[in-house]
């Protein structure tokens, strides 16, 4: 069961344009609903704003006896515009972990493909390889490139895209991914987030080379633990799913890309 507890944010950073990194105290959050890298959070963002919003984990960890998380989260509306003026030392309403996240094994070998603010929650999949997973970030442009540094230490390889050519290659994340399997498909899983174009364009590149392949889905959401039914997506065999409770993460091979 989720936990709803007030998190002390005890760290706070701008990242990108519109980019925070917040780090809070996550208590007895961290131990009894942790599944794993992918999962995410519900936070209320002021007493005038009725709904949650849903915030991907970043990292987590401990420190001195205290469990943390980081998120990363980009202002998109009132809801996280009221969330990055939160200063150091204010609490959060935080409801979490929720969801079930990628699904990792020690000693697997990982083709990460992360496009925007799909980049954090890859952060935790590149720390449980321990040095072996490979990453493939995609960004507009260079001025809205997060994390390169995290990711370049926690990774063996890192390639990076942008649509305009202002850093790395241009191109987008799958011709990234397509580019790592025509030398090497010897990968565990490809593990994705990011927007749904990218995400189905690295499924189908993921389906070429036969290669497993996990994606991290977004969409609105009201509760975060399916009670609503708000978050809604359709699978290839008729049914449907709900990103809050059945997710985020799916098998690339579940989805209805055409939906």
């Amino acid at each position: 069961m989720p936990i709803q507890r007030d998190c002390t944010l005890v760290a706070k950073r701008q990242v990108g344009p519109n980019t925070w990194q917040f780090t809070l105290e996550a208590g007895e959050m961290l131990a009894r609903t942790r599944k794993g890298p992918g999962q995410f959070l519900h936070i209320a963002c002021g007493h005038s704003r009725l709904l949650r919003r849903p915030i991907s984990v970043c990292a987590c960890g401990e420190a001195e006896g205290a469990a943390f998380l980081s998120i990363v989260f980009e202002v998109r509306g009132e809801g996280t515009a009221w969330l990055a003026h939160r200063e150091v030392g204010d609490t959060l309403d935080v409801l979490g972990l929720l969801g079930n996240g990628f699904a990792v094994t020690p000693g697997g070998r990982y083709l990460l493909a992360g496009g925007g603010i799909g980049v954090p929650p890859l952060y935790g999949c590149a720390q449980f390889a321990q040095g072996k997973a490979t990453a493939v970030l995609g960004f507009r442009e260079a001025g809205r490139a997060i994390l390169l540094e995290p990711f370049a230490k926690a990774c063996e390889d890192v390639f990076l895209y942008t649509d305009d050519g202002s850093l790395g290659k241009q191109g987008y994340v799958a011709d990234g991914v397509r580019a790592v399997l025509d030398k090497d498909k010897n990968f565990t899983a490809i593990l994705a987030c990011g927007p749904k174009p990218m995400l189905r364009g690295v499924a189908e590149a993921a389906g070429e080379y036969g290669v497993p392949c996990q994606v991290s889905l977004e969409e609105r959401m009201a509760c975060g633990v399916g009670a609503c039914l708000g978050c809604a997506v359709p699978m290839a065999d008729g049914s449907m799913k709900h990103v809050c409770k059945d997710g985020p993460v799916f098998d690339a091979q579940e989805v209805d890309w055409n939906a």
